[in-house]
């Protein structure tokens, strides 16, 4: 009963969390796919930053070792996805090879 009270708090708060702070931190929340596959994590490892989203991403990135593969998953794609692409040069002049 206990753990069903806990788990019904939390879901309210991140509920609620979405709904009030749509606009702040919009990069760090994720899909609800997303954040599902990361609440138990956030829950073993990062609990004593809820409701701070911020905190908890900082959190989580810090503890990526220990994630679970759901959770790593989220954070290896949205670390891949915002990894600038190198620039291509057509016209580099260090590309080419000199004789």
């Amino acid at each position: 009963m206990r753990a069903q009270q806990m788990i019904l708090t939390l879901a309210l708060s991140i509920g609620g969390l979405i709904v009030h702070d749509a606009a702040i931190a919009q990069d760090n929340r994720g899909t609800m796919e997303q954040q599902m596959a990361c609440t138990p994590d956030v829950m073993r490892l990062c609990g004593a930053q809820i409701p701070d989203v911020d905190r908890i991403v900082a959190c989580l990135r810090y503890n990526t070792p220990q994630l679970s593969e759901p959770c790593r998953a989220v954070f290896t794609s949205s670390d891949n996805a915002q990894a600038p692409a190198q620039p291509v040069h057509r016209g580099d002049r260090t590309a080419r090879i000199a004789r």
